[in-house]
């Protein structure tokens, strides 16, 4: 289980405490967060660090560092939420813009730098709505990892990050340590419907050589640019899969219903049911291979084992948005700016394509994705951008089900967690244990007083 209330486990009630024990096999740069109603935003965050002892870049470098970017809100969620859920406060559904930028949770950044060395910089996106551009000043840095995927070196004079990326940088420190320089951030607004007065878009951090010299200027980067990080190739050579043997078209759109603003793919609002999804998937028997039994909105798409998943996400919203997905790091093949994919369109793509758990859907055009559905489990694939899975951007994949129930199973503790709270532990998605078709009391309707 990873974390989503409602989809792997059900949430930690106040004063308790719950351990998560788990295997690490991939390295890189992660970060915690909660996965309940809008609590990551107020602070409750953090970076991940997974050490390599295979690095093909051990050797490249002398020192590591973490660098964290984020927006911030001077408003708490348990009051934005339901602000920017109903239609009567904000009939436009338009998100709240946050009031400011940050790096590692502060706006004093400074690192100690040394001349002649070669740093590791690890750069993740902790915010809750923001892309964000970083530049170095007079440094260029070399990308050699993302989102925990090692690629062939890559230099560039800036990042383009999304929320819940994540990089790993090489960057040479000057030889002469007489002068500091500045790091930059910069909130793409190009993402906000408004952009108000009170916001300050930008953050700086330092790169300190000599702290008897005077601190540079703040500036702002003049010439944003996005990575295009679909030419970022992996080290591993991993060929394209396929041909596809399985494929999900998703359609982003967005709409109110019930007095709130909602999103959804296909049409459908993502929400919690009253049994967590990786519940049923355990219990349902045979009956876990059918999507219906975990309710229509959790959106739960189910995944034959070995499958070669092809993804079509088709965003007919005004606004990118970052998809991450749980489980897998899927092969991007193809990302158009204008028009919306069908299956059996021709594809024409790299034959050692980019791969991410994170990637941008631009406004107005599509991503197409592939991988193989070798991980049984239940995983959440949702907008990173915590307005929009507030408001149900969200889809379940619910992987090899049946191999699933034959090697997993629930925890007693974690079962304790449900017991604290009178939610079900078995059966479909209505908590039927003897009627797993029979959805009578599933949720289908948003909860009309939302809070954090």
């Amino acid at each position: 289980m990873d974390g989503p209330r409602g989809v792997t486990q059900c949430p930690i009630p106040p004063g308790s405490s719950f351990t998560y024990s788990f295997t690490i096999d991939q390295p890189g740069e992660y970060w915690y967060h909660s996965h309940d109603i809008g609590q990551f935003p107020d602070g409750l965050r953090g970076p991940i660090i997974v050490q390599d002892p295979s690095n093909p870049y051990a050797g490249r470098y002398d020192a590591e560092i973490v660098l964290t970017v984020s927006d911030w809100y001077h408003d708490q969620m348990p009051y934005l939420m339901p602000y920017y859920l109903s239609v009567d406060t904000n009939p436009d559904g338009n998100e709240p813009e946050p009031y400011s930028a940050l790096f590692n949770d502060n706006q004093t950044t400074m690192y100690s730098m040394e001349p002649n060395l070669t740093y590791l910089i690890r750069i993740i996106n902790i915010g809750a709505f923001s892309q964000f551009y970083i530049q170095f000043a007079e440094h260029n840095v070399t990308v050699i990892e993302m989102d925990g995927i090692y690629i062939n070196p890559f230099e560039t004079d800036q990042i383009y990050i999304t929320t819940a990326q994540r990089y790993e940088v090489l960057m040479k420190s000057k030889s002469d340590a007489s002068t500091n320089y500045a790091i930059a951030g910069l909130m793409d607004k190009g993402d906000f419907n408004e952009d108000p007065s009170y916001m300050n878009p930008t953050v700086a951090g330092y790169l300190v050589y000599n702290t008897s010299a005077p601190l540079p200027s703040p500036w702002v980067i003049s010439d944003p640019q996005q990575i295009d990080d679909f030419a970022l190739v992996p080290l591993d050579g991993q060929q394209a899969f396929g041909p596809p043997t399985e494929t999900i078209v998703l359609n982003i759109t967005f709409w109110s219903e019930h007095n709130q603003n909602r999103a959804g793919f296909n049409n459908i609002t993502y929400l919690e049911q009253k049994v967590p999804t990786l519940y049923t998937a355990l219990s349902a028997g045979v009956n876990a291979i059918f999507p219906e039994v975990y309710g229509v909105n959790s959106n739960s798409f189910v995944l034959h084992y070995g499958a070669v998943v092809e993804l079509v996400i088709n965003n007919y919203d005004s606004g990118p948005h970052p998809i991450h997905i749980h489980g897998h790091a899927p092969q991007h093949l193809v990302r158009n700016n204008d028009g919306f994919y069908t299956p059996g369109q021709a594809l024409k793509y790299d034959s050692v394509p980019m791969r991410r758990d994170t990637w941008l859907v631009p406004a107005g055009g599509y991503v197409v994705s592939r991988f193989v559905a070798n991980n049984p489990g239940v995983w959440f694939l949702h907008c990173h951008m915590d307005w929009h899975l507030l408001g149900g951007l969200a889809a379940t994949f619910v992987e090899a089900p049946l191999i699933l129930q034959a090697t997993q199973t629930i925890p007693a503790a974690a079962k304790s967690l449900c017991q604290a709270r009178g939610t079900p532990t078995a059966g479909n998605a209505a908590g039927n244990i003897k009627k797993h078709f029979d959805l009578t009391g599933a949720v289908t309707t948003p909860d009309p007083s939302p809070s954090g």
